[in-house]
């Protein structure tokens, strides 16, 4: 019942991150991708921390330093790499930048749908380790969400959507993350190893979200700024060391 409960809190959370969009309106472009460039940093080292300092050991632990384990990595890189590439779940944190070609409308929402489903499963079957990774596993992931549907926002308003429709959609779209977590907590307790097998194959996806998707983001641009890139390390910085003191608190 513990693990429906927290389990069931930390999706609708990231579910409600989806209506964060709204409050970007107010904000000038220029200071919009400031503070989003940032976010995407700070999500960035909470992924990785959450990858290196919870789930891979715990998978080391729980299934041993063998090839099965190393196999299940590679898995999770390999499914976010399809997700990508055939779904185009690839989105433009920047909202306000030029240099992406957006999807339309319904396949971001498709898309969207797909990561959010996954993003259920995953939180709860860390939940069902045990609650210090579900709560930091859910934390990378309400990190991640951020930048993410601010973006998600922008290509829907682009896309000759309606504040009001655009927000509706992509709560709808968010919401599909209870399907993962019914997926988790209901079908994957009658798959033998389930729970275990998705840590480190979350742990897979992760490092290439942060790695393929999140700092290519960072580089966007010809020119270098010392003071922004400065503070985007900064920001990764601290979203590693947000992973790292949540194994004191746990």
């Amino acid at each position: 019942m513990k693990v429906w409960i927290y389990s069931s809190i930390s999706v609708l959370l990231v579910s409600l991150i989806s209506l964060i969009g709204v409050f970007t309106l107010s904000i000038k472009r220029e200071r919009l991708l400031k503070a989003t460039l940032l976010l995407v940093s700070f999500a960035a080292g909470a992924l990785f921390g959450d990858a290196f300092i919870h789930l891979l050991p715990e998978s080391f632990e729980k299934l041993g330093t063998n090839l099965t384990t190393s196999l299940y990595i590679i898995t999770g890189i390999l499914i976010f790499f399809v997700l990508e590439k055939f779904i185009r779940w690839r989105h433009c944190h920047a909202p306000t930048s030029t240099e992406h070609l957006h999807p339309v409308v319904a396949l971001n929402l498709i898309g969207d749908g797909v990561h959010n489903l996954i993003d259920g499963m995953i939180i709860a079957a860390s939940f069902s380790v045990s609650i210090p990774i579900g709560i930091a596993t859910t934390l990378a992931v309400i990190l991640h969400e951020i930048p993410q549907e601010i973006g998600d926002f922008g290509v829907l308003i682009h896309g000759g959507l309606s504040i009001k429709k655009a927000l509706m959609f992509n709560f709808l779209s968010a919401i599909t993350s209870f399907a993962g977590m019914f997926i988790s907590l209901i079908i994957g307790s009658h798959i033998k190893g389930y729970t275990l097998a998705l840590l480190p194959i979350t742990a897979g996806g992760f490092l290439y979200i942060a790695g393929s998707d999140l700092i290519p983001e960072l580089h966007q641009g010809c020119d270098v700024n010392i003071s922004a890139a400065v503070w985007q390390f900064i920001s990764m910085v601290l979203g590693i060391s947000i992973m790292a003191l949540l194994v004191f608190v746990g």
